[in-house]
């Protein structure tokens, strides 16, 4: 089985800070990465016909199905195991209303935590997670 791929705003500061939590909690070492911004997250884009100038949504691909926004959030919270499938119970909140509440975090994101001028550097300990 290929290793889910999350794909995220390699800009953004609650995005990287949301990486590296998942990075942290990925016991099994399941989780890959990449940001949308780089060749291998563009050609992902592409690939599934998603915007490849937009970077406002996390997307989790897993083999050929992928997951956006909060169904995107949620599923990666199933691949951390233990305690954090808890907010799989939010798969019962009607997508519409998920969506609503992680547009408007998208929509501030910047604003509430900052962006960096370039995408980030993984260290040496945790480049194995990365996409090149």
């Amino acid at each position: 089985m290929q290793n889910p791929i999350v794909l995220f705003d390699g800009v953004c500061n609650l995005c990287e800070a949301s990486v590296m939590f998942l990075i942290r909690k990925d016991k099994k070492d399941v989780l890959r990465f990449a940001s949308l911004q780089s060749r291998i997250g563009q050609e992902l884009l592409k690939k599934f016909n998603l915007p490849t100038q937009t970077y406002d949504s996390f997307v989790l691909i897993v083999g050929e199905k992928i997951y956006l926004r909060s169904s995107a959030a949620l599923k990666v919270c199933g691949y951390l195991g233990g305690i954090w499938r808890l907010w799989e119970i939010f798969w019962f909140v009607p997508k519409p209303l998920r969506d609503t509440v992680y547009d408007f975090v998208a929509k501030n994101r910047y604003r509430w935590f900052g962006k960096k001028r370039e995408c980030m550097l993984p260290t040496p300990q945790i480049r194995k997670k990365f996409l090149e």
